[in-house]
């Protein structure tokens, strides 16, 4: 039995992938790299939005096109979040939810043996201290908690997600204890919402980041995406974590709307002021901290002023990484109900923040001209050379280095979106 896995989405989701293949690995069935040499193919779908919707959906109709005799497993949030269009583009397919991947390999059997299996449905089973395969073998994906307590309006990932299921700081810990000896020099620490970790168990991500910052050996930890509204009162505690030597000084924040009204409106349940304290105290404490945030433009009930109030306070912080999204219907979201924007302001209003992040972001990566910062290399560029993450974990392409190296690198030229420069001896 040889199978190929297919991966869409978040790092959650990546690492997933990893967990089946880990699973797949233990029971002896093989993995292969190309869909061409598989019996089996799982697609681990993701359905945050609607262009990586469209995209799985047609991955799964031509896989079944273009390999009739091959069996096509479905798994990630689209079973849970969307079975009727699952069942109606793929009546063959088998299924594994996203808290159903300890019976991965039984799902691969039986479909390989000729049977229909879906398995989906909620549990707490854990993915702390599972078995994993890399896809990098120097980067190690820890999920620290499944689930969210957020109900944002515009969000169908909470369906698939469920309820929120916190893992033991000691396992998390001892997951990455043998990720570094095994020669990790990066751990992701990655869930929906990492500061909503330990709200369920009375544990608190800044003792996790703490603990695992304070392991044997040379590695970076990154923290995942944190929902304002979860701090809380750990802001202090939060921040001396971020600021041990082995954390990236790096904060995913998603601030959605800089418009109070429309952050009620989406149930985003915290206010501009309440995220600029959060900011700016990250930013006294931590200068060279990296700020990235998520905006969502058109949001339904977004007026003319709500969307200025957001490009304000974008020129306001100077977030040094932003990923814009163009609001879309989700399957199941409550704001599915309203009605879109007109498109020619949505179209408008995406171009305009399109304009200030690329001149904002530009601006602020020309101060790095000419300066020499620590990296550790991370990965191969796709168009050539490599990718090292400085301490604030911005991109810079360099040449003639190898993976999992810690360099001092000289910042020959910069961009809007990453960094050029070459290895110090």
């Amino acid at each position: 039995m040889k199978v190929f896995i297919e991966t869409y989405g978040c790092t959650f989701n990546q690492a997933d992938s990893e967990i089946m293949a880990g699973i797949l690995n233990e029971n002896n069935i093989g993995l292969v790299s190309t869909e061409e040499e598989a019996d089996a193919i799982i697609v681990n779908t993701c359905y945050v939005k609607l262009p990586t919707e469209s995209k799985v959906i047609n991955r799964i109709k031509n896989l079944q096109k273009q390999y009739p005799d091959k069996k096509i497993i479905v798994g990630g949030c689209m079973v849970e979040v969307d079975p009727k269009k699952l069942e109606a583009i793929g009546p063959n397919c088998s299924w594994i939810g996203p808290h159903q991947l300890n019976k991965t390999a039984d799902v691969v059997k039986s479909t390989i043996g000729g049977e229909i299996v879906r398995e989906f449905g909620f549990s707490d089973e854990p993915k702390v201290c599972v078995p994993k395969i890399r896809k990098d073998p120097y980067i190690h994906v820890i999920q620290i908690c499944e689930g969210c307590l957020g109900a944002c309006t515009y969000c169908c990932t909470r369906f698939a997600r469920g309820h929120l299921n916190s893992y033991p700081i000691k396992d998390i810990v001892e997951e990455a204890r043998l990720a570094i000896e095994d020669g990790c020099v990066e751990i992701e620490l990655t869930a929906q919402d990492t500061s909503a970790f330990g709200k369920d168990t009375g544990e608190k991500l800044s003792d996790l980041i703490k603990e695992v910052a304070s392991l044997d050996g040379d590695f970076r930890v990154r923290v995942g995406m944190m929902h304002p509204r979860n701090i809380g009162n750990d802001l202090d505690n939060l921040i001396e974590a971020f600021k041990m030597e082995k954390v990236y000084d790096f904060i995913h924040l998603p601030i959605q709307s800089g418009s109070d009204k429309v952050l009620r409106e989406m149930g985003r349940n915290h206010t501009v002021d309440d995220y600029k304290n959060i900011v700016y105290s990250f930013k006294q404490a931590i200068p060279d901290i990296t700020i990235a945030t998520d905006i969502i433009i058109g949001y339904p009930t977004e007026t003319e002023e709500d969307f200025m109030k957001t490009a304000e306070l974008i020129r306001e912080i100077k977030f040094n990484l932003i990923h814009l999204s163009k609001y879309q219907h989700r399957e199941g979201a409550i704001s599915s109900s309203l009605d879109n924007i007109p498109f020619d302001d949505m179209k408008r209003r995406s171009k305009y923040l399109s304009e200030i992040k690329f001149e904002m972001l530009e601006e602020e990566n020309k101060f790095l001209q000419d300066r020499e910062m620590d990296a550790l290399v991370v990965e191969k560029g796709s168009k050539g050379g490599f990718i090292a993450k400085t301490n604030s974990y911005i991109p810079v392409v360099v040449q003639d280095v190898n993976l999992g190296e810690f360099i001092k690198v000289h910042i020959d030229k910069t961009t809007g979106t990453y960094l050029i420069g070459h290895k110090i001896d």
